[in-house]
């Protein structure tokens, strides 16, 4: 009579050994989980009001119109900035003024996306302030545009570690809840520049087609627990602190090479933001969508 053991498995690979490999499968399968979920409303206004949103670097620019726009929807606001002094700090103030205008709770603190320990303390203690936690819009980015030749390491870094380094500390920190309640939307803010380049951008550019990579990976790895993971793409937007230092002519060609013949603005941005937040985008994970006005056509 045949050992079970010695039975044909993979090649190379013992029955037991295969046994093992088949356990470990199973096992990460039931940890990963796949939840049959039901529809819900496709209200946008409905189902998100009473919800949680930390939106980090909302104190101006396309940061602080999703953060409104999400308020408008009945969404309590949990939102980062960057305390660069008395200006930025008053920034910050005013917005949460405003949001709190909106009858939704707010909490708002300076938070360095680039130091995850800081991070971790944020979530924390937005989920407390406000009483659970259901979205995240990863939007805190910065640029430092020179020829890569001339670019030193401080400025590589700070780009990479703020657009790149700060969305995955963000999205790490908040995985385990929305894993455990089987319920999360995750906007993240990349760039054209992420898929198309131009000159004097390559830290820029490069942190942002990471964070396009970031997100299909966060994608798959969170979708087995209803989470959407999703990025906008915005082209080039009006009134933001990155547009601010870009000379007038490079506006110029980027509202001639839109094929709609003009620049966006934040509430453009902010728009589809609350789209992919909300139950009618239950569907899209993994998605890229541009908001250039057709500039990368």
């Amino acid at each position: 009579m045949e050992d079970p053991d010695d039975e044909p498995g993979l090649v190379g690979v013992s029955v037991a050994e295969e046994r093992e490999m088949e356990d470990a499968v199973e096992q990460l399968i039931e940890e990963v989980g796949v939840p049959q979920t039901e529809p819900r409303s496709l209200l946008v206004g409905d189902h998100l009001r009473g919800r949680v949103a930390i939106v980090t670097g909302a104190s101006s620019g396309i940061g602080k119109a999703i953060a409104k726009e999400l308020a408008k929807a009945g969404v309590h606001i949990a939102f980062t900035f960057l305390d660069d002094g008395g200006r930025s700090r008053a920034a910050a103030q005013a917005v949460a003024r405003e949001i709190r205008q909106m009858e939704v709770r707010v909490y708002c603190r300076a938070c360095d996306v680039r130091h995850p320990r800081d991070v971790d303390r944020f979530v924390a203690e937005a989920k407390r302030e406000l009483g659970g936690l259901h979205i995240l819009v990863n939007n805190a980015g910065i640029g430092a545009d020179r020829a890569l030749w001339h670019m030193q390491d401080d400025e590589w870094n700070a780009v990479v570690r703020t657009n790149l380094d700060g969305c995955f500390h963000f999205t790490r920190a908040v995985a385990p809840t929305f894993r455990e309640q089987e319920d999360g939307k995750i906007v993240n803010i990349a760039s054209v520049h992420g898929v198309r380049p131009e000159f004097g951008l390559a830290n820029y550019s490069a942190s942002k087609a990471g964070v396009i990579g970031f997100t299909r990976s966060a994608a798959i790895e969170l979708g087995p627990r209803n989470v959407n993971v999703n990025a906008i793409a915005p082209g080039y937007i009006r009134t933001t602190s990155l547009t601010e230092r870009v000379p007038a002519e490079i506006l110029d060609r980027a509202r001639e090479r839109s094929t709609l013949g003009r620049l966006g603005d934040p509430q453009d941005v902010a728009a589809v933001a609350l789209f992919l937040c909300s139950e009618a985008a239950r569907h899209i994970t993994g998605a890229v969508i541009p908001v250039d006005g057709g500039y990368l056509l």
